[in-house]
């Protein structure tokens, strides 16, 4: 089962090993997919999910220190009344880790509006605002001090500022491509509340990082296999995890990196558009993925006898076909992936698994030409001779379904719940399910900023991804904790 939900009251989730539960949480069936009568639109939604949102994490009181970065004016010196902003840690934190936040200095039950930015690789600014009013003795702790209505969220909520961030440039979205260097985290304290507030009485920047001191970045090029291999400081060998994305092509590594610095030697696999690897796919090859896994095990960094696999999206249905048809794969996490073969037809020796087809006449098309492709694919499960379907009662490996229940791309809780059936029919105990209402198709690490409308990678369209901003933010964190706890577990010999 893994850890505790940290959340309290955190009811909405709906959890198995080896059965399939459904949720009585009152908030489950309160997440609508847009387009029904009296419903807003996708695109309303995108702006207003800002609104009206209750606590969900309370984060115990931190002692922050002063923040010191060389070349930038400290806080105390921007205003007479020497306000200043203090993080915990002071000047730098991982990506996916809380960070304390308080501002000392303010009158006392003075109103004070907070504003976070940070802006990407690209360019482009995301940017939060939340309004409070400090204690009586003029400080404002935000693990004690809920937002007042009127920002980019409300109520008792640490780390909003950081989840509650939002592009300038509608449907974009914040990965990190670098992630050898830190994201830039800028605060401001101004003045009052309302849509223009008043002079700026402090600022201060934090850099979130996603390379722990001593993990190891080793660009891996062995044969075929193009991927980055991320290794943590201290006593090898370390439990071995290989992270494979969704659709887009390239080599994504911030799950990777991030996973690494919790003591998995972690190796990010692209498997197509990057570098001397295949542009434009026909097909995809098993044999690829084999080779990944036998680098793996014959690291002398990686601990045996079997690795895990953490896949997103179409990094979901490869998984599972590498632990239904390979060996010593030890425990398989899939976040919103399928339970088919999609997109790519899979080879493997002499046997083909076709893709699911889809029915683009299924798609519903919303305002500014938003699609939503969630009816489009075959049931796997009813197909004729079920072709698509992948094996996976052949898989040994420890598995971990998660899936938004929101998800607008494929019916993840069906594919989900469906599977756990399917499993326990066939006498298979090895399956743990979570499925997350409000929870869209992209449910990234900790504290990303949330992303419901994005560009589909393969229909080359702006599609609804799915979900609800609080929702979202509640499953992020517990599914990152329940992800690194299950592959300890499994992957840490006795």
């Amino acid at each position: 089962m893994g850890p505790r939900s940290p959340y309290p009251g955190f009811s909405s989730l709906c959890v198995g090993s080896g059965t399939c539960t459904k949720s009585s949480s009152p908030h489950a069936n309160s997440v609508k997919r847009p387009g029904a009568t009296g419903q807003m639109t996708a695109l309303m939604a995108c702006r207003q999910v800002s609104r009206c949102w209750q606590r969900w994490l309370s984060w115990p009181s931190l002692a922050p220190q002063p923040l010191q970065i060389p070349g930038v004016p400290t806080s105390r010196s921007l205003a007479s009344t020497a306000t200043a902003i203090h993080f915990s840690p002071a000047t730098r934190s991982l990506f996916d880790e809380p960070l304390g936040i308080s501002v000392q200095g303010l009158s006392p039950r003075q109103q004070v509006t907070l504003r976070a930015s940070l802006q990407d690789e690209a360019g482009e600014l995301f940017e939060a605002h939340a309004r409070y009013q400090a204690s009586e003795d003029g400080e404002l702790d935000l693990a004690r001090c809920p937002a007042l209505p009127g920002g980019s969220f409300s109520g008792l909520e640490p780390m909003g500022l950081l989840w509650a961030l939002q592009p300038r440039k509608a449907f974009w979205r914040l990965v990190k491509k670098d992630v050898q260097t830190p994201f830039l985290l800028r605060l401001e304290v101004l003045e009052g509340h309302g849509d223009d507030p008043g002079r700026l009485l402090a600022q201060a920047q934090h850099e979130r990082a996603f390379l722990r001191d001593g993990v190891r970045r080793v660009p891996v090029r062995d044969g075929r296999i193009r991927a980055t291999l991320f290794l943590p400081p201290g006593q090898a060998p370390f439990p071995g995890v290989i992270n494979i994305d969704g659709l887009g092509g390239g080599l994504c590594e911030h799950r990777a990196s991030l996973l690494a610095n919790h003591g998995f030697a972690t190796l990010a696999l692209a498997y197509y558009q990057y570098e001397d690897l295949i542009q434009k796919p026909t097909k995809l090859h098993l044999e690829y993925f084999e080779e990944a896994v036998n680098y793996m095990l014959q690291h002398t960094q990686v601990k045996g006898p079997g690795i895990g696999l953490l896949g997103y999206s179409k990094g979901g249905d490869l998984s599972l076909a590498m632990a239904a048809f390979l060996k010593n794969i030890t425990a398989v996490a899939s976040i919103n992936g399928p339970v088919a073969i999609t997109v790519f037809p899979l080879c493997y020796k002499d046997k083909t698994i076709p893709a699911l087809i889809y029915d683009e006449n299924l798609v519903k098309v919303y305002d500014n030409n938003i699609l939503d492709y969630s009816d489009v694919l075959d049931d796997p499960f009813k197909a004729p001779g079920n072709q698509s379907l992948i094996p996976i009662e052949k898989a040994e490996a420890h598995l971990l379904l998660i899936a938004g229940q929101d998800d607008h791309i494929i019916n993840s809780k069906y594919y989900v719940t469906e599977a756990c059936k399917y499993l326990q029919a066939r006498g298979k105990e090895n399956v743990q399910t979570l499925i997350y209402p409000g929870a869209g198709h992209c449910i990234d690490p900790p504290f990303s900023p949330f992303y419901p409308i994005g560009n589909h990678p393969v229909f080359h369209k702006r599609v609804v991804l799915g979900g609800e901003l609080r929702a979202y933010s509640k499953a992020q964190f517990h599914a990152w904790l329940q992800i690194r706890a299950f592959f300890h577990k499994h992957l840490n010999d006795k």
